[in-house]
Parts: C-alpha cells; sequence; structure tokens
C-alpha cells in the first residue's frame, strides 16, 4: 500500500477516536487546576491515538496544539431498573488530556487559544 492512503486511512480513524468532550464539574475543575480535558472516546482507542487525534482536531493554521500526556480510564455502566427488569448501560472509556502550559481548548467557540 501507498504512503498517502495509509496516512488518510489514519486520519480517517483518528476522526473517529474522538467521540464528545465530557463537560461535568469535575472535568471543569481539572480543566482550570491541571489544564486537562476530559473527552468520550471509543472503546478501542489507544493513547497515542487519542493524543494524535487531539493534536490534529484541535490544531489549527495559527497554533498547535501539542498534548503532554494522556490518561485513560474505563467507566463502568450504570445498572437501571426498567418496570420490573434490571437493565445494564454500556461501558465507556474516558481520556484525559494534558496540554503543553499556556494552550488551551475552548469548546464553546470551537476554537484553541
Amino acid at each position: 500500500m501507498s504512503t498517502a492512503a495509509t496516512g488518510a486511512r489514519n486520519t480517517e480513524r483518528l476522526m473517529k477516536v474522538l467521540l464528545a468532550p465530557v463537560i461535568s464539574e469535575k472535568s471543569t475543575f481539572i480543566g482550570e487546576k491541571h489544564n486537562q480535558y476530559a473527552f468520550r472516546v471509543t472503546s478501542d482507542a489507544t493513547k497515542p491515538e487519542i493524543k494524535a487525534a487531539v493534536e490534529l482536531m484541535f490544531s489549527t493554521k495559527d497554533k498547535t496544539i501539542v498534548v503532554q500526556s494522556v490518561q485513560v480510564a474505563n467507566v463502568k455502566g450504570k445498572e437501571k431498573r426498567f418496570g420490573r427488569f434490571m437493565g445494564r448501560r454500556k461501558d465507556w472509556k474516558k481520556a484525559y488530556v494534558s496540554l503543553k502550559a499556556g494552550q488551551e481548548i475552548n469548546f464553546a467557540a470551537g476554537e484553541t487559544k
């Protein structure tokens, strides 16, 4: 296979790794204190893939995002009742991404600073 085809396939994979940002009180506190951001990621994502995906998605022509570290947590789905029956929500994976000092991601505006 050519490297151009492999690069295109890797870019497609990286675009699918990040599912959504986790916006909660805890993630906001961590973002302000440690310059980390929480993302919901695919369950088979690896740390290098998550790092490359964040750098690809949030870098612009003017600014490049540099990820220092990635920490991953598997979140177990809660048990819930549906009338008489017990059900369970899906398990999912959360990634905490630490950026280089002085960089930030602004989700409201969809841009980086």
